[in-house]
């Protein structure tokens, strides 16, 4: 009998001593495993976990009203039957007075690898029976590219990962990839939803071996995996569009590229081109046009479009270049470039968006659809684009524009979290601080005193994962793994599920909530509902019985490799895409009905709201890029995240001219600052950055010292901006952001207390 947990980050194995000791180890099968997952075994009973029900003394002090007090309040321990009474009185209280619609519980977040205790489906599940909710659509990750690629090549945006060609496929075919944005094989640690065993390191390793070049376009060396010895192109940040718009120009010029396919597989070339060409608004996109805003030499914008025309390319996309202002440009730009090549829909080439973002992109399995949580109908029509929640907070009834709709913001009087954390991933956080005082009550199901939980009313302690059974059943990854229970609830923490169920005990709908199913009940029923529908394509599942005791599962490896838009490319007719032309859209009519001002009909370069190109106060481009040695912000509080640190702080990467012109040495506390706000980080000097960008890892927890007015642990989104991508897809756009950097004076060095449990008080005032 093996026992498992699985995590976004990786499998591991679990063990207990005779001291009720419990450690993790890296699973044998991974190739290349996490090795910072390993801390969760520490995190799980560290300091900082919430051991009981907590409120906030403030709002119970004036229940129903907000004292403008969130984030700077003490709290009060609370049983559980008055916590849930408290909650559950609130909800009633705001559906009566102000109908569901005044809920939010978009409650965004990766939470937990688990199918069952997905936390996520716990809230839909719950407030569905309650009568509805606001909820939000798309992700952080990719909001701009949901929205965009539906549009252009007429799949949703998990049919797009899903059906990437494989690595295997491109190692025997491809000649070239030219990675914009890189190939961080840090980043391919995670998957959403659970990994079972890392396979991106090896799929990129098999490419380079036989023989396939790699062109690494991004302001950072380290974006491409060192054995690559990939070349190097500097960008400044945020112009991808530009010098892909010169490569595209230089095609047309010489009349090299693919017209065939042009003409067989897209619609609107021509308008497109006569864009590039200057004929629209009489500026050519030339390389010396694009050399002027990428800070690339003509000369190498020339060499670049020889090698992509004379080589079997695919044109790589990272999910970072659309998380910017106007992102939805160098996305929809990629794939023109990629249809002028004319690779697309075989193994030599074409475009990828998102390989090494994430494990599963290049990886080969059939896709398994699997059954989840019932969570039945949500009433209330009320949503929102995921990233715009601070207008929504801000603006009750105003109006906002979305993929050509004009939609209404919700007014929010009772906000529910559960499995994520706005104060990690959402921007211009001294903002959302403040809109984040003004509704009614905000209820939080949390793990640790983090941000999310110092900013709310009532408390609901969780469990980690190791904390309770489950399944982890990713339907883009071929293990399936039976996540087994390594430790018994924390304290008087309980799950998600166990919540949920008290709260709906309250409220009168428990048997309709639980269907009197307890927790393994509940895991048998997706396992045997998963079962019986894989059968009838020809899998094999083993009983379950037998599968928990053994403790995983490997699907069979699909008997051809995946290629993207195969089938289309063999014959458009049979196969088109389900886009109004049936083709690849160069040129969309549909966005150009939207008539929108800051998303045209085709692939456009708009210049950024803040950027190099116009960088006075603030000379600096910000990267808030993906952690090394955490998930996001989970497990900043374990020790591989701990020990990365400088002097407590989250380390910030500064080039060596850019520190030598601020007199900063390594390891100084600095002050990074705009408009927005100040944060504190540790210097790290180094050259895998370009000069005048720096890069300050997301994911440090937010940790404000409201009396000196600054962030003093090192939370990028401090200092991002929160405006849309376009009206088009409202997308977050965290990497346009500028700053300025300074050696911190000693006035402004505080200590990070995140990581001390806030003040308690034993009984109210």
């Amino acid at each position: 009998m093996s026992n498992f947990i699985s995590t976004h980050w990786g499998t591991y194995k679990f063990s207990v001593d005779k001291n009720q000791k419990l450690s993790l180890t890296n699973w044998e099968s991974d190739p290349s495993p996490t090795e910072f997952g390993l801390g969760l075994a520490d995190a799980a009973t560290d300091d900082l976990r919430i051991k009981q029900p907590h409120v906030r003394k403030g709002w119970l002090e004036n229940k129903g009203k907000s004292d403008g007090r969130r984030g700077r309040d003490n709290f009060i321990p609370v049983s559980w039957d008055e916590a849930l009474k408290l909650a559950s009185d609130e909800l009633l209280e705001t559906k009566n007075k102000f109908g569901n619609s005044a809920i939010y519980a978009g409650s965004y977040g990766w939470a937990s690898a688990g199918r069952f205790h997905h936390a996520k489906s716990q809230v839909n599940r719950f407030f569905n029976l309650f009568g509805g909710f606001s909820s939000s659509f798309q992700s952080y990750s990719y909001a701009a590219a949901q929205t965009l690629l539906p549009h252009i090549i007429g799949l949703d945006l998990y049919s797009t990962l899903e059906e990437h060609t494989t690595w295997d496929a491109l190692s025997e075919e491809c000649e070239l990839i030219v990675m914009f944005g890189g190939m961080p094989l840090k980043n391919s640690k995670v998957s959403a939803g659970g990994v079972g065993k890392h396979v991106t390191k090896e799929g990129i390793k098999k490419c380079y071996d036989n023989g396939i070049e790699f062109i690494n376009i991004s302001p950072l060396i380290d974006d491409a995996p060192e054995f690559l010895n990939a070349k190097q192109i500097p960008i400044r940040p945020n112009t991808d569009t530009a010098l892909m718009l010169a490569l595209a120009y230089i095609l047309i010029k010489n009349n090299t590229y693919d017209k065939k396919f042009i003409i067989k597989y897209t619609v609107g070339f021509d308008s497109f081109s006569e864009y590039v060409l200057g004929n629209k608004n009489n500026q050519e996109c030339s390389p010396e046009w694009a050399s002027k805003i990428t800070n690339i030499p003509v000369k190498k914008i020339y060499e670049l479009a020889d090698q992509i025309i004379s080589k079997k390319t695919m044109i790589s996309l990272s999910w970072s270049l659309q998380r910017a202002s106007c992102g939805e440009q160098p996305l929809w730009m990629g794939i023109t470039l990629a249809a002028m090549l004319g690779h697309i829909g075989t193994a030599s080439g074409g475009f990828g968006f998102g390989y090494s973002s994430v494990n599963s992109t290049g990886d080969s399995f059939n896709r398994m659809p699997w059954q989840s949580l019932p969570q039945g109908k949500n009433k209330i029509r009320d949503f929102i684009p995921v990233a715009r929640v601070t207008d929504m907070l801000e603006n009750p009834g105003g109006e906002f524009d979305y993929d050509g709709k004009k939609l209404t913001y919700p007014d929010i009087k009772l906000i529910y979290w559960a499995g994520g954390n706005p104060f990690h991933h959402h921007q211009d956080l001294n903002r959302l601080v403040k809109a984040w005082q003004k509704p009614n009550t905000i209820i939080v199901n949390e793990i640790w005193w983090n941000s999310q939980a110092r900013h709310a009313d009532i408390i609901f302690p969780a469990n980690t994962a190791l904390e309770r059974n489950d399944l982890m059943l990713n339907p883009r990854d071929p293990t399936l793994i039976a996540n087994k229970k390594a430790m018994e609830s924390f304290h008087n923490s309980k799950n998600d599920y166990e919540i949920f169920s008290g709260l709906a005990k309250e409220l009168g709908f428990l048997e309709a909530f639980t269907e009197n199913k307890d927790e393994l009940d509940w895991i048998k029923f997706i396992w045997d509902s998963s079962s019986k529908a894989h059968q009838r394509k020809d899998v094999s599942f083993p009983k379950f019985e037998d599968f928990w005791e053994k403790g995983f599962f490997e699907l069979p490896k699909p008997e051809t490799e995946k290629v993207m838009l195969n089938d289309f490319r063999k014959d458009p007719n049979k196969f088109p895409l389900n886009t109004p032309s049936g083709k690849i859209e160069i040129s969309s009519e549909t966005i150009a009905n939207f008539e929108l001002t800051d998303c045209f009909s085709h692939p456009y370069w708009f210049e950024p709201y803040e950027w190099l190109g116009n960088a006075n106060k603030y000379p600096l481009h910000l990267i808030s890029n993906q952690p090394k040695h955490r998930l996001h912000g989970q497990l900043d509080n374990a020790p591989g995240s701990l020990d990365s640190k400088i002097n407590g702080k989250e380390p910030v990467m500064i080039n060596s001219l850019d520190a030598s012109n601020r007199d900063i040495k390594n390891g100084d506390i600095v002050m990074l600052y705009n408009a927005r706000g100040k944060v504190l980080a540790g210097a790290n000097i180094s050259d895998n950055v370009m000069p005048g960008v720096v890069v300050l890892s997301t994911g440090a927890w937010f940790d404000p010292d409201y009396d000196l007015e600054l962030e003093k642990h090192g939370n990028p989104n401090v200092l991002t901006k929160d405006v849309g991508t376009s009206s088009l897809s409202q997308g977050p756009t965290c990497h346009t952001t500028l700053v300025e950097l300074r050696k911190a004076n000693k006035k402004e060095i505080s200590e990070v207390s995140i990581f001390k449990s806030p003040e308690m008080l034993s009984k109210r005032s």
